[in-house]
């Protein structure tokens, strides 16, 4: 997912400040959930479970992110989509129902471990970590192809 967030940045960014700070939120949440997972461990080298801290971190940026691309970003995406053309309009329309599951997904993860202890984890968090980070590999996916549609030349 890294990679694939540095090829975006590469490709769409420095078009649009909003598309910058879009992506750069994309990469708080990528280096908040690796944490989690343990690649890139912050305070320790222990891969027990990660503490309170680093979840309430994760699900803080996830909230900022979701936050912003449906309030902000994705209403002027539709909007220059619009401009762009009726195909283009229809193909975004078609995205964005596909990017509710995600939304749905981080929603929830983030209504169960936001305030929870690290004591208090169920035995299936990884489980629904790793869920949830398939999601938003998927949901970065469409928001590409939603960048590759207003950047085409």
């Amino acid at each position: 997912m890294l990679t694939k967030l540095e090829q975006s940045k590469s490709r769409w960014g420095g078009q649009n400040q909003v598309v910058d700070d879009w992506l750069q939120e994309r990469q708080a949440v990528l280096v908040a959930y690796c944490d989690l997972i343990g690649l890139y461990p912050i305070e320790s080298s222990d891969k027990s479970l990660p503490n309170a801290r680093h979840i309430q971190r994760f699900c803080q940026r996830l909230m900022d992110y979701i936050s912003a691309s449906h309030f902000e970003i994705f209403h002027d995406v539709i909007e220059q989509c619009q401009e762009k053309g009726p195909e283009d309009k229809r193909n975004a329309e078609k995205i964005f129902p596909l990017l509710n599951h995600s939304t749905d997904l981080a929603l929830t993860f983030n209504d169960k471990f936001a305030e929870v202890n690290t004591t208090d984890l169920p035995e299936n968090f990884d489980i629904q970590l790793a869920s949830l980070g398939r999601a938003l590999e998927e949901r970065f996916n469409h928001e590409d192809q939603l960048l590759a549609m207003l950047y085409r030349y």
